[in-house]
């Protein structure tokens, strides 16, 4: 059985989707990009309509994702858990990873290094640190270890430290320990980095050999 294609009218709210009217009734709604050829006194079998209405599934997936991903950079798991979140069917949401993929859009190694470069810019951890938040983001494994591999814990321990120093610096030297090795330890750094950097630091504000 075929429907014919009545009337086609822009979306109040969004004139770049169309309510599509099939023998005087409403049909559907669906995006002007994903069907640009309808027209009024089209014939569509019930098939293509249901293939119509996948195909704007997914560019709605594809737009949402679009608009999350406008905030910041996302890794391709983030986006999933959106996606999966506003409820996307998972044939739809494998289409739009797919689709963001090849347009440059979602790619998890410049992801990975670009929070790297971040936090040794901004807010300096260890490498054990960024590597349990990437993991949350969903980040693979071998993709985590790629990212990190330059990352230089003494580095950037001693960068930690700077930033807590001027809180600190007029303290004894046991409470001076005490207080910068919590501070280190907070941000993924092992006991003994905590200990070289405070002896260190300690060294170059007290001026001794």
């Amino acid at each position: 059985m075929m429907l014919k294609i009545t009337d086609l009218k822009p979306q109040k709210n969004d004139p770049q989707r169309l309510n599509v009217y099939l023998d005087g009734e409403f049909g559907f709604g669906i995006a002007r990009a994903v069907a640009p050829w309808l027209k009024v006194g089209d014939q569509l079998s019930h098939e293509k309509i249901e293939e119509l209405k996948k195909a704007d599934q997914i560019e709605r997936a594809y737009k949402r994702a679009l608009h999350y991903l406008s905030y910041r950079s996302r890794s391709k798991e983030e986006v999933r858990r959106n996606l999966q979140k506003h409820e996307v069917p998972e044939a739809a949401v494998e289409k739009v990873l797919k689709r963001l993929s090849e347009n440059g859009l979602v790619d998890d190694l410049a992801f990975a290094q670009t929070w790297v470069e971040n936090r040794a810019a901004f807010h300096p951890r260890s490498q054990w640190a960024i590597k349990a938040e990437l993991r949350q983001k969903g980040v693979p494994r071998k993709i985590i270890e790629k990212a990190v591999e330059d990352v230089n814990d003494h580095e950037m321990a001693y960068e930690v430290a700077q930033n807590k120093l001027r809180r600190i610096e007029n303290l004894d030297r046991p409470d001076f320990e005490r207080k910068l090795y919590g501070y280190l330890g907070r941000r993924g750094f092992p006991y003994n980095i905590c200990k070289e950097t405070a002896q260190r630091v300690w060294s170059e504000l007290n001026e001794e050999p």
